[in-house]
């Protein structure tokens, strides 16, 4: 069977990152069970069995397996996933009405809520670890606990918001899940039903969600972003009899910092970011020379690490006079080579730096939007997506160039060669991703002209928002 997709990767590192117990499962619908054949180490049952065995002996047992229609314990099951026709005992309500109801009325309804995939389309159905590339499946299972499960649906809500919906028919998660998501092409999630902890041994805090795997890189995207905000599982607790302001994420106790930041005022905030070499002064220029004030962040960077400045007391204290210069300036260059590869050392300078700098960003602000409460400032952060600092300002651009001329490009700025060329612009957040956060976008892959064409409609729609 073809496979175009290596799921590798994206299965490890979502296994890692959601410390998952068992694994993803690769569910594919096959039109023609004689392809059951051509899957490499597919097992079939030497006995009846139900679907959520087999799904069981996928995530638990690390098997790929496939079964046609003649090896499931009667209808129900293979009902659902369309390899047969809902039986008349069904239908009626006589099966439901057994167990799970009260009447035969009762079970018709329950019934009638049930999914099912459309029949005469599939004769056969595949299931094996993701991670191991046995086919391109059509949805992806995933058993966690609440605490996980959480944290995957904040993944999947972080781009192209969309509420998760919960659904629960009662006793047939595999329509809840499997079923739904088929026919919705949307995650679903429910909890395992009675036959689902019994038969195919579902533990007591799991929870299931089909995704199609067309949101598979979605969710790690997501998952990735919100690791960096450390948003992560475990989940680490404060005590409920503490004062939990320490521990409180920045986004939701700095409400008085944006405030401060976008002020009472007319003042228009343009965050402009990028990646490295992407033309952001460049651009910021062109805004500049059109009637933008301009705040930089690099600047303020310098600004407070200049002899005599608070934070640069507390450098040289904590680095020493190793990252000092002759002249008893702090050597950047050293300072940063120090901090590239030592994520604790990064943290503790930026501990001095952050502060400053926000005090000097607001001080400014104030300073221009007392002159001109209807200003339009552009406020340039190159770290901006990386910091999570785009919630601030009214309005964001990114700078974008495409990543063979970013490179093409830093080589010559720099005089390097490609690979650390290339060292150099994975350190940050890739420019297609910071896309996904702008309001506007200027393509600076181009010549000059081409970027004040759009620069010049920026300014015209950032007038007019201001009139507003």
């Amino acid at each position: 069977m073809a496979k175009t997709n290596n799921w590798e990767p994206l299965i490890r590192r979502m296994e890692l990152l959601m410390r998952l117990k068992s694994f993803p499962v690769g569910f594919k619908m096959l039109t023609n069970k004689d392809d059951l054949s051509t899957i490499a180490y597919l097992r079939r049952p030497s006995h009846k069995v139900t679907l959520c065995q087999l799904i069981s002996q996928v995530r638990n047992a690390d098997w790929t397996v496939g079964a046609d229609l003649d090896d499931f314990i009667g209808p129900v099951c293979p009902s659902i996933i369309g390899l047969c026709e809902s039986p008349p005992e069904c239908t009626d309500g006589t099966f439901r009405s057994i167990v799970w109801t009260q009447t035969r009325q009762d079970a018709i309804q329950f019934e009638s809520a049930i999914q099912r995939l459309p029949m005469n389309k599939y004769e056969a159905v595949a299931l094996a670890p993701l991670v191991y590339n046995p086919f391109d499946p059509d949805i992806v299972l995933i058993y966690a606990n609440p605490a996980q499960m959480m944290l995957l649906i904040n993944a999947l809500q972080f781009e192209n918001y969309q509420v998760m919906e919960f659904f629960c028919v009662g006793e047939s998660s595999c329509s809840d899940a499997i079923a739904r998501c088929y026919l919705t092409q949307k995650p679903s999630l429910t909890i395992p039903c009675y036959g689902e902890r019994r038969y195919g041994h579902a533990s007591d805090d799991e929870l299931v969600m089909a995704i199609p795997t067309q949101d598979m890189t979605r969710a790690l995207k997501g998952l990735e972003v919100l690791y960096r905000r450390g948003i992560r599982y475990p989940v680490s607790t404060a005590g409920a009899e503490l004062d939990l302001t320490p521990a409180f994420p920045g986004a939701y106790s700095g409400i008085d910092q944006i405030r401060a930041v976008r002020g009472n005022d007319r003042r228009l905030l343009l965050g402009v970011t990028g990646t490295i070499a992407s033309g952001k002064t460049t651009v910021a220029q062109m805004l500049a020379d059109r009637g933008a004030y301009t705040i930089d962040f690099d600047q303020i960077a310098r600004q407070v690490v200049e002899p005599g400045q608070q934070a640069y007391t507390q450098i040289v204290d904590y680095f020493g006079k190793q990252v000092l210069q002759k002249d008893k300036t702090l050597h950047r260059q050293k300072l940063s080579d120090i901090v590239f590869c030592d994520l604790e050392k990064r943290k503790k300078l930026e501990s001095f730096t952050h502060p400053q700098i926000a005090l000097n960003f607001v001080a400014q602000l104030e300073k221009i939007t007392q002159k001109d409460p209807d200003a339009i400032i552009q406020v340039v952060v190159p770290l901006m997506i990386e910091q999570n600092l785009q919630y601030l300002f009214h309005k964001l651009l990114v700078v974008y160039i495409p990543q063979d001329a970013l490179t093409q490009r830093l080589m010559k700025r720099n005089n390097i060669a490609q690979d650390e060329a290339l060292k150099l612009i994975n350190s940050q957040i890739s420019i297609d991703e910071k896309r996904g956060y702008a309001d506007f976008v200027i393509d600076n892959g181009k010549d000059l002209d081409f970027t004040q064409k759009q620069v010049d409609e920026l300014w015209d729609t950032l007038i007019n928002i201001q009139k507003k």
